[in-house]
C-alpha cells in the first residue's frame, strides 16, 4: 500500500457506468461536492470485461475527473457510495505534468469556498 505522504499533487481518477444519466449524475454530484474541479462524461464505450467467470462486451459511459491528490481518498468514498455498481472502476493516475495555471485551478476547485 502506497504511503500518504507519497500522494500525487493532482490525479485524473476514471469510472464507467451503464448509461449516460447516470455518468453525468455522478460527474454532477463529485464536482457539486467540490471533490473534483472537472468530471467529462463520454460515450458510448464498448467495455470487454470478465465477470463472474464470463467473458462480457456492455455499452457504458465514462467519467473522467480531475482531482487533487489530497481528494482522492473522499472522491473514491463518494463514488462507492453512489455508483450502482457492485463493484465500480475507480482507476486513479497522477498527472505529471501540464499548464501550471491549469493544475493551480484544479487544486483551488477542490476546496472549500470561502
Amino acid at each position: 500500500m502506497a504511503d500518504p505522504g507519497d500522494v500525487a499533487e493532482q490525479v485524473r481518477v476514471e469510472t464507467t457506468t451503464d448509461g449516460r444519466a447516470d455518468a453525468e449524475r455522478l460527474a454532477r454530484s463529485v464536482t457539486e461536492a467540490r471533490l473534483v474541479a472537472c468530471a467529462q462524461v463520454s460515450g458510448p464505450i464498448t467495455s470487454f470485461y470478465r465477470w463472474e467467470d464470463e467473458v462480457r462486451a456492455d455499452e457504458e459511459w465514462l467519467v473522467v475527473m480531475k482531482t487533487a491528490g489530497d481528494r482522492l481518498g473522499a472522491l473514491t468514498a463518494h463514488l462507492v457510495e453512489e455508483h450502482s455498481y457492485d463493484v465500480p472502476e475507480i482507476i486513479a493516475v497522477p498527472i505529471e505534468g501540464g499548464s501550471p495555471e491549469y493544475l493551480d485551478w484544479l487544486v483551488g476547485e477542490t476546496r472549500p469556498s470561502a
